[in-house]
C-alpha cells in the first residue's frame, strides 16, 4: 500500500540585490533608490527578499558586489550607477541565469536590460521657476559629470529660464564627483560668489541647496524634496519614483515575461515628476502646472525647436523634435549656458 501525502511547498521569495554608488541617507539619488527597494517589501512582502550595498567604488568594488550578488543566487541585481556600466556588461556575461538592469546606461544584453528617466521633463519646470525668480539674472548650476544624462539635464533646465527670461545666464560648475558634499558647497559658494541669486544642482546630496540656505539664497534641489534641507529657500526639484519601475521589473519575473530593454519614461509614467514649495508664488505655479500638463499630453517637448547652441547654430528648427538616441548621447549646451560641456 502506498500512502501518498500532500505536501506544502513554499515558493523561494524572489532574491533582489540593489548596488549604490552613494549612502542610503545621502538625501538625493542613493536614498530614492532604496525607497524604491523599501517600496518593493512594502508591496510583495514575503514574495521577495532584498539586500543592497551602499558607498559603493565606481570601477573598483562594484564589480565585487555584483559577482556575489550573482553568486549567492539572487534573481535580479540592479545596478544603479552610470559608473557601473562596463562592469556590469562583464559580470552579466559571466553569470547568465541572472537578470541585471543597469541605471542610466546604454550597453544590454540578454540578461543586461538598461532604464532611466526623463528627468528633463521636470527639469525644465524648475527652469521656469528659477528664471522668473532670478533678479541678478546669473543662476549657478552644481554639476556633476560631463556626460550626456548631465548635459541634457542642464539645458532643460536652461531652456525652462530662457521660456521666461531670455537675458538670465545659467552658470555651471563642474565637480566631478556624484557624491561629495564638501565639493559641492565649494562650488555652489563660488557661484555666490560671481553674484548667483538662484543655485541648481545635479548632485547626489543636498549640499548646495544647504549652502544656498545659509546666504538665503534661492534653490533648486535634485533627486528629493529637499526643502528639509533649506526650508527658507528651497524652490523645488525634479525627483525620481524608483519604485513603480523596480515593481514592472519584479512583476516581469515573476510572471516570466521579462525580457532585454531599455526603459526610459517620463512624467506621464510617475517615474519622475517635480516637487514645489509654498515659496513659489501661485502665478508661477499656475504656470509650472499648466507646461506639465502639456509634457504628459506630448502637446509639449523640451527641447522642441527653434533651439540654439553656445555658438548661435541652430540646432533644431521650429517645430522640430530631438530623437531619443540624440538626447541620449548630447554632448553641447544651448545659448544661455555658460560653461564648457567637453
Amino acid at each position: 500500500m502506498f500512502v501518498l501525502l500532500a505536501l506544502s511547498i513554499q515558493a523561494m521569495p524572489l532574491r533582489v540585490g540593489f548596488v549604490y554608488v552613494g549612502p542610503t541617507d545621502d538625501g538625493g539619488w542613493s536614498q530614492k533608490h532604496d525607497e524604491g527597494r523599501l517600496y518593493l517589501e512594502k508591496v510583495f512582502g514575503h514574495e521577495i527578499e532584498t539586500e543592497y550595498a551602499e558607498n559603493v567604488v565606481e570601477g573598483e568594488q562594484d564589480l565585487e558586489i555584483m559577482r556575489s550578488f550573482a553568486e549567492h543566487g539572487f534573481d535580479i541585481v540592479f545596478s544603479t550607477s552610470f559608473g557601473f556600466m562596463d562592469d556590469v556588461v562583464e559580470i552579466a556575461a559571466n553569470y547568465p541565469k541572472t537578470i541585471f538592469m543597469h541605471c542610466s546606461g546604454y550597453k544590454t544584453s540578454e540578461n543586461l536590460g538598461t532604464y532611466f528617466g526623463r528627468i528633463y521633463e521636470p527639469g525644465y519646470l524648475t527652469g521656469l521657476i528659477a528664471g522668473s525668480l532670478t533678479k541678478s539674472n546669473i543662476i549657478g548650476y552644481v554639476a556633476t559629470f560631463k556626460i550626456p544624462e548631465v548635459i541634457r539635464g542642464i539645458n532643460a533646465f536652461a531652456i525652462g529660464v530662457e521660456k521666461v527670461n531670455p537675458d538670465a545666464r545659467i552658470h555651471v560648475i563642474w565637480t566631478e564627483t556624484w557624491f561629495d558634499p564638501s565639493e559641492e558647497e565649494e562650488a555652489a559658494i563660488a557661484l555666490m560668489d560671481i553674484g548667483a541669486d538662484i543655485i541648481a544642482q545635479s548632485q547626489d546630496s543636498p549640499a548646495a541647496v544647504q549652502a544656498a540656505g545659509n546666504r538665503g539664497i534661492y534653490a533648486i534641489g535634485y533627486n528629493t524634496d529637499m526643502s528639509a534641507f533649506s526650508p527658507k529657500t528651497f524652490l523645488a526639484s525634479p525627483v525620481w519614483n524608483w519604485g513603480v519601475f523596480y515593481e514592472r521589473v519584479v512583476r516581469e519575473v515573476m510572471d516570466k515575461k521579462w525580457k532585454s530593454y531599455q526603459y526610459w519614461g517620463g512624467i506621464k509614467d510617475k517615474i519622475v515628476d517635480i516637487s514645489m514649495s509654498s515659496l513659489v508664488p501661485q502665478t508661477i505655479a499656475d504656470i509650472v502646472v499648466a507646461e506639465r500638463e502639456k509634457i504628459i499630453s506630448s502637446d509639449l517637448h523640451p527641447f522642441e525647436g527653434p533651439l540654439y547652441d553656445q555658438s548661435g547654430n541652430m540646432r533644431y528648427a521650429a517645430g522640430e523634435r530631438p530623437s531619443d538616441e540624440e538626447l541620449l548621447s548630447m554632448d553641447w549646451f544651448v545659448r544661455n549656458v555658460v560653461g564648457e560641456p567637453k
